[in-house]
């Protein structure tokens, strides 16, 4: 790491796949949006990569730990990251970041990460190999 590396302001990793907004409908009783809400959101995104690189029907198998790390406020638009970590014979592992803007605060903020992995099936449900160019 150099110098200048700890200046930086710290950015998303991977590529942004899913963006919405924050409703207060999925909000608890202090107006912060439910963890669960935010869970739900990553998974999508995940999936949305994970099927483009399998090129075909793939279902969650099975999600790491999660780290929240501040409350999300209503209105924020939410941002979910993925970046590839692992593509096995049918499964692909992905690490899912949230990064949220609000007029309330100048600058994007990531607000929780979580590993989630993907099997790739065919039509019966059936596991079947990640078809990508390899």
């Amino acid at each position: 790491m150099s110098s200048s590396d700890l200046d930086e302001e710290p950015t998303p990793t991977g590529e942004l796949v899913l963006q919405t907004l924050a409703l207060p409908k999925d909000t608890n009783s202090n107006g912060d949006v439910f963890g669960g809400w935010l869970m739900s959101q990553m998974d999508l995104a995940g999936a949305i990569a994970a099927r483009e690189l399998a090129k075909g029907r793939v279902t969650t198998v099975a999600v790491g730990a999660m780290h929240f790390l501040r409350p999300v406020p209503v209105g924020a638009t939410v941002s979910c990251y993925c970046e590839i970590l692992e593509v096995g014979r049918s499964s692909i592992k992905a690490l899912i970041e949230v990064w949220v803007k609000h007029y309330s605060f100048e600058e994007q903020q990531k607000v929780t990460d979580g590993e989630f992995v993907y099997v790739s099936i065919d039509n019966a449900g059936r596991t079947r190999p990640v078809y990508m160019d390899r």
